[in-house]
């Protein structure tokens, strides 16, 4: 594919992580449904982000992708920094080049991603979106890891001293109010007096602003921050306070800073997906129960350093918390309404 804006890599990666339920037996209409053509044939998955690999959101579904590469046998391809103009196209150029499952990000192209998946059918299309599936083959998902975002908010209403926590992350949309307020509320479980600040920086990537932004909340008396976005944690480690990670687990950024985090491990959508299309029954549907904790689809970021001096209280409130949700006896809220500072 020639694409100036776009570049296009191939990993070769990977780790088992589960397994899905078996498909029962297939009816004749399976035969038309993407992928069946190409079930003796390797299969070939791209993936289209709007932001650069590093964008920890984009990378973790990369990452997935890396490990079904090995573990699934497919092969991957993709595409980053991909702008609103040029999805159409891109999309366009994956289908007519064989490529049986496109994945990627679809929030700043929704209307131009369901347009063209229209246009081929016999491709299977599965997006991070904040709308619902659409028929025949437009499927949905999006990281649901406001469980492990609670937890963490547990440990920092512990941590803090000053009574005050913080949180810089994207912007104002659902599915990142979700993780802000879960985390506000895991602290408020332990300490109904917290007093919180948030900031939004209007962006999915812009590390500088988000340090900057952080700099001023820990001005302001913030000792714990939530690093929703890349570039709060630098912060954190000028100004050596504690951080909350988001994502994957980026101890490595400020090992002596970050307690923990959530994780967000796209492999169990990635593998149901490459299942489906491989079997020829890919449908419309919405993946989000495959990144809740449950599911294996997220978890909390191990302790490293902080596994000898979080507190032992801490440590035990949190694993009964996480037993509590991985059993179903306790749910946490979702609230996707914006926060503000208090």
């Amino acid at each position: 594919m020639k694409n100036d804006n776009c570049k296009i890599q191939s990993k070769r990666e990977g780790f088992s992580r589960r397994n899905v339920l078996e498909l029962g037996a297939l009816g004749l209409a399976a035969a038309m449904l993407p992928g069946n053509a190409f079930a003796k044939d390797k299969l070939k998955v791209a993936a289209i982000f709007a932001t650069p690999i590093e964008e920890p959101w984009d990378n973790q579904i990369h990452v997935a992708l890396q490990k079904a590469e090995t573990e699934l046998g497919i092969e991957y391809k993709w595409s980053e920094k991909v702008q609103t103009a040029d999805f159409s196209r891109v999309m366009r150029e994956y289908a007519q080049g064989g490529y049986q499952l496109v994945l990627g990000d679809a929030f700043a192209a929704e209307r131009e991603s369901r347009r063209t998946a229209k246009q081929f059918p016999k491709t299977a299309w599965l997006f991070g979106s904040g709308a619902g599936p659409a028929e025949p083959n437009f499927g949905v998902f999006d990281n649901w890891i406001h469980e492990p975002a609670y937890l963490s908010g547990l440990i920092a209403g512990k941590m803090s001293k000053s009574g005050t926590i913080g949180a810089v992350a994207a912007m104002g949309i659902p599915e990142v109010n979700r993780l802000v307020n879960a985390f506000f509320a895991g602290a408020r479980e332990v300490n109904p007096n917290i007093k919180k600040k948030v900031a939004f920086i209007g962006s999915f990537f812009d590390p500088p602003k988000a340090k900057e932004a952080a700099i001023a909340q820990i001005d302001a008396g913030v000792d714990v921050i939530y690093a929703e976005r890349f570039g709060v944690i630098e912060a954190a480690v000028e100004k050596k306070i504690l951080a909350i990670s988001n994502m994957s687990d980026q101890s490595s950024l400020g090992p002596d800073t970050v307690i923990t985090g959530p994780v967000w491990n796209m492999y169990p959508t990635v593998e149901q997906a490459i299942k489906l299309v491989k079997a020829g029954v890919f449908t419309a549907q919405d993946y989000g129960d495959f990144s809740r904790m449950a599911k294996g689809g997220s978890s909390l970021a191990p302790y490293h350093k902080f596994d000898k001096t979080l507190p032992a209280e801490v440590k035990d409130l949190v694993e009964k918390k996480k037993t509590e949700i991985l059993e179903g006896n306790f749910r946490v809220d979702v609230d996707e309404n914006t926060p503000v500072s208090d």
